[in-house]
Formats: C-alpha cells, structure tokens, sequence
C-alpha cells in the first residue's frame, strides 16, 4: 500500500512537471494573444481566395491555416530566444518565460524546431513551386528577431516575413506566382509597417533604453505621417488588386470602411499613449477582417 501511494505521488509529480512545461512552451508561443495569427491568416486568406477565384480547396486552405499558426508560434518562441537578455527590462515582456528564467536556450531552439517541422508537413500534398517559396519564408521568420540590433526598420523586414504566405498561397493554387501576388505583398509590407510601427510606438521609451532598432525610433517626431502614408500606400496598392480582379462593389465597400478605420487611428494615436498606440495596433485586425469579408461578398454575391 505505502509503495502505492509513492509511487501515485512520483506521478502526480512527474503530471505536474509536464503541465508547468506545457503552460512555458505555449506561453512562449503566445497561445493566448491570438492577435499575431490573425494578422498573418488575413493576408494569406484574401491570398487565396484571390488565386482560386473565391473557391479555394478546403484541404490547401486548411494547411495553410494550420501552418500560419505553427510559423507564428515558431517566430515568437525565436523572437524570445533573440530578446532573451532584453525582455526582463521591458514592462511589457518582463513576465516573459526568459525573463523569469523558466527555459532554457536548449528548450526553445528545439521547440522552434519542432514547430518548423510540423509546418513543414502541411506543405507535403503542395507543389515543388511552393516548397521553393516557403524557403525565403523561413529563413524571413527565422531571422527578423536578430534585425533588431542593426537594422533602422526592422518593422520592414517583418513586413515581408508576414507577406510571403502570399506567393505561397498562389504557387500552391496556380502553380505560379502572378503580379497581383506581388502586388499584394507589398500592400501587406506596408500595412505590417504600419500597425506594427504603432506597436513599437508603445514601446519606444523601453526600446530606446535597451538600445534596440525600430521603426518608431527611425521616424523620431514623423512617426504619425510614416504610419499615415503606409496605410495610404497600403490603400493604394489594394485598389490596384481591386482594379486586378475587376472587383465588384463589395470589395470598393470594404476599402471605404478601411480608410475609415484607418482615420480612427491616426485620431488616437496621436496622443502617443502607450495603451492606445497598443489597442490600435491590434484593431488592425479589424482591417483583415473587413477586406476578406468583401472579397468573399465579392466572389460569392457580386460576379454571381
């Protein structure tokens, strides 16, 4: 009996372990801020929606579904490995897995690996053209955390990081990548410049302490006006694809309530306040949103 109860309390031990691990590594990989998959998935939805004509595979768009969470994971779990020796002085990271000393160097390069690996199978029923891409795509992900230490706009090198599951998207439909593509890769580089260069708005105080690149640090007192005409550039670019795809008013609709939205930010953050610069940031999302929802009111009602 008593040799019951030791060894019932060596695994309740050994649960217990496994469970705090399990709560580090998806803290790492920011399970619970959903924000950064949702910016990543709008982009390669409207992808590709755009590349079949409002009819894509199921199964193509659940892959990539899958695969844009476990490449976000994977660069957030990296991005903690890069910031490792910054995020404890850092307000907003500083209760961070690295920060409070819960994993180790090891830990984490073998989970990004891990989550690299299991993306890598979502790309097996895909073309050789979409293998090809996904290379650049990687190594964007894998090396944008490092930029920070030398590069004036790493919101930039981001931006296309967050742009390639574009090409991917229509390599995998098509089996090639048209200009439309491209064109929607830089629309999604400069609308990630733009949101992101909010967000690093809130930071900047701490940023400039550590001694780290951003965007909001590059642009000084015309941070605003950079924001403003990236989302103009953005604007610009979407209507180029509209024009592309000879778009029917609903898609015309969603970009008008874009530019609203849009005009809501630079309303607020102008303040500069650090909670608004970060509420604005994720209610970019919002823009995902609304565009994917016109493309398909596009496809579905307005060519019907």
């Amino acid at each position: 009996m008593n040799r019951f109860f030791v060894e019932r309390k060596l695994q309740d031990k050994k649960n217990g372990q496994l469970a705090e691990r399990f709560q580090v590594y998806t803290q790492l990989m920011r399970i619970d801020r959903p924000i950064g998959t949702l910016l990543l998935l709008w982009p390669t939805w409207w992808a590709l929606w755009i590349a079949a004509d409002g009819y894509p595979d199921w199964l193509i768009v659940l892959l990539f579904t899958i695969g844009t969470f476990l490449m976000r994971s994977a660069g957030c779990v990296i991005n903690d490995y890069a910031d490792r020796d910054f995020d404890g002085a850092v307000d907003r990271t500083c209760q961070r897995p690295f920060a409070l000393k819960k994993v180790s160097k090891k830990e984490a390069l073998i989970l990004t690996l891990l989550l690299c690996i299991l993306s890598a199978f979502c790309l097996l029923p895909m073309n050789r053209l979409t293998w090809l891409m996904s290379i650049p795509a990687l190594f964007l992900a894998m090396t944008y955390p490092f930029t920070k230490r030398f590069f004036p706009l790493p919101q930039l090198y981001l931006g296309l990081a967050f742009s390639f599951g574009i090409p991917m998207a229509f390599a995998a439909i098509t089996n090639h990548v048209p200009m439309i593509a491209w064109i929607l890769l830089a629309a999604n580089t400069l609308w990630t410049l733009a949101y992101d260069t909010i967000y690093a708005m809130a930071d900047k105080e701490d940023d400039l302490k550590i001694g780290i690149h951003t965007s909001a640090i590059t642009f000084g007192n015309h941070d605003i006006t950079a924001v403003m005409l990236c989302h103009a550039g953005f604007d610009l670019l979407m209507i180029l694809a509209g024009w592309q795809i000879h778009a029917t008013i609903w898609y015309w609709l969603a970009l008008v309530i874009v530019s609203v939205l849009q005009y809501c930010q630079w309303l607020n953050i102008r303040t500069r306040d650090r909670k608004i610069c970060f509420t604005m940031f994720v209610r970019n999302n919002r823009i995902g949103l609304i565009l994917f929802i016109g493309l398909l009111l596009h496809y579905w009602i307005g060519k019907s």
